[in-house]
């Protein structure tokens, strides 16, 4: 009887490079030649096999000048690829025949990167267990790993998953009889419940952990703050997908690391201020004045007219700017004035010429919140 254990991984930086590495690998090994196959299928010959594309997609491509890149990674991880490919194609024949059982399994399709869920698998060649509690994958390193359970026996496979919200799983494939359990003395009866989890023939109750209780309070509030804040791709995974990720049985499966969660990312809003004595106005040419928030005058700008990949200059930047935006006119006709500070944020003439401890803050005003420019999104 073949088992499965999971356990949670925590790779250092170094160690989440060289995997992202040979997912990559594995995926352009299983795409190149999933599309041999099908190219060979589309133009009427016969079906390739595995020893002709294990030499000419993996031992021959590590050679040339554009995949030499391959050769950075274990070759376990490539042949594992194109066994998983024959895998899914032996149940796709066995599918149409009638010979597989339960739902049908669907041709190959091509993998990418934008995918949910990234794996490669490896055998005993690849990976070994640590005294340490660590375990050894070949170009990769020693990964720490939250042994939840210990395993009853020496491991076969390890397939390494990466799930959308940058958790790290290690799945352990174990050959083990099934443990038969003594036969006990004493009979007990078991009624499940909504409010108690479980009530005993002898009377004792055990309550309900309420874990999807919880865990949509939690969401509730994540999204409520979500909606607060500004889209930002270049982050990672947001809170509120991080909270899909750790919801058991939110979607579909408890804890499996094959949830599809959405790939959303937001940056917190952050007041941008900046002192009247160091506008463009009245400093000195060359000098545009720094946009300073509560981080710092490198941090974001001004959430309601900074553009999207533009960064904040230092304030001893000297170089040319930007195009300025102009504000949006007030409801009593005034025009605005060009004074703007390096974030964009534009002000009166008469703040421009007050004292230097007045201090312009945009995202605490109604207008700039309520009133973002053209091309943007909340």
């Amino acid at each position: 009887m073949r088992l499965r254990y999971n356990y949670r991984a925590y790779p250092d930086a170094s160690q989440r490079c060289a995997l992202a590495g040979a997912f990559g690998c594995a995926r352009v090994v299983w795409n190149d030649c999933l599309r041999d196959r099908k190219e060979a299928h589309a133009a009427g010959l016969p079906y390739v096999k595995s020893a002709d594309l294990s030499r000419l997609r993996i031992t021959q491509a590590r050679r040339t000048a554009e995949r030499a890149w391959l050769a950075d990674v274990s070759a376990v991880v490539l042949q594992q690829s194109l066994r998983d490919l024959d895998a899914a194609y032996k149940n796709f024949f066995d599918s149409a025949k009638g010979k597989r059982r339960g739902r049908r399994a669907g041709p190959p399709r091509y993998k990418s990167k934008k995918d949910t869920r990234q794996s490669i698998r490896l055998n005993t060649n690849a990976f070994s267990l640590q005294d340490n509690g660590t375990v050894y994958v070949a170009k990769v390193g020693n990964l720490k790993v939250k042994w939840s359970r210990r395993l009853p026996a020496a491991p076969t496979s390890l397939t390494v998953t990466k799930d959308s919200s940058g958790r790290y799983f290690l799945s352990f494939v174990v050959d083990t009889e099934p443990d038969i359990l003594p036969q006990a003395e004493t009979d007990v009866g078991l009624d499940l419940g909504l409010s108690a989890f479980a009530v005993l023939s002898d009377g004792s109750k055990i309550d309900s952990p309420r874990f999807l209780r919880r865990a949509e309070k939690k969401l509730k509030r994540l999204q409520r703050e979500l909606s607060r804040k500004v889209r930002d791709r270049r982050t990672g995974p947001g809170p509120v997908s991080r909270s899909h990720a750790s919801t058991p049985g939110w979607r579909t499966g408890a804890g499996t690391g094959t949830t599809r969660y959405p790939r959303r990312s937001f940056a917190t809003t952050k007041r941008c201020t900046w002192k009247t004595s160091r506008c463009p106005a009245s400093a000195a040419p060359g000098s545009p004045s720094p946009c300073t928030t509560r981080d710092g005058p490198r941090s974001f700008g001004c959430w309601s007219t900074r553009r999207p990949g533009t960064a904040v200059p230092s304030p001893g930047w000297t170089g040319p700017s930007r195009p300025r935006r102009s504000a949006r006119p007030a409801d009593s006709g005034t025009v605005p004035s060009p004074c703007t500070s390096v974030c964009g944020c534009a002000v009166s003439a008469e703040l421009c010429t007050t004292a230097t401890t007045t201090q312009h803050v945009t995202s605490s005003s109604k207008d700039a919140a309520s009133s973002p420019p053209d091309g943007w999104r909340r």
